[in-house]
């Protein structure tokens, strides 16, 4: 059987969608730290949370990266970022929201990007809710990641037509 290799290439993007000033070249240092280079992350002022701020970073590097720099920035207070990266032929493709107070949510994504519920989390969670420990809606959010994305959203949408850098990782 033929597994990936972690350097198959893929394509990915972090959002940071509020950062301090004081965390900002952190930020910056953490993703150099994954993907190399010296990323030059074009902050721009967060409208959703005055006095932060805000970037995007695209980037190419070998498959898994993203669960690299989500790593890198999990648990630093006062920040909200995603990352994303793109399926390939032999990867599922990624998403990683963060936020203080929810902590971090991982989903495999496809090649739209929707989200995609592996088959023994939905059991999981099947036996929880007749077990009566949740209910259906609530076992459902929790897989989509709704939580994150409601408190996400202000943030994502005072975000649009912010410029984007890419970072090419030599792989």
């Amino acid at each position: 059987m033929n597994m990936s290799s972690p350097t198959t290439p893929t394509r990915g993007v972090l959002f940071v969608h509020s950062a301090p000033s004081a965390l900002c070249a952190h930020v910056e240092w953490a993703a150099a730290g994954v993907l190399g280079g010296t990323p030059d992350l074009a902050w721009v002022p967060q409208a959703a949370e005055p006095g932060t701020y805000r970037a995007e970073l695209s980037w190419q590097a070998a498959a898994g990266t993203a669960a690299a720099i989500a790593s890198a920035l999990r648990g630093w207070d006062k920040l909200r970022f995603e990352v994303t990266e793109e399926p390939t032929a032999s990867t599922e493709g990624a998403r990683y929201s963060y936020t203080p107070s929810l902590g971090i949510f991982h989903a495999m994504a496809g090649l739209h990007g929707d989200i995609l519920i592996p088959e023994d989390r939905i059991k999981a969670f099947r036996v929880k809710v007749a077990l009566g420990e949740v209910d259906m809606d609530t076992a459902l959010d929790g897989l989509l990641g709704t939580a994150w994305d409601a408190e996400l959203e202000p943030f994502r949408h005072a975000g649009d037509g912010a410029p984007v850098r890419w970072l090419h990782q030599v792989i």
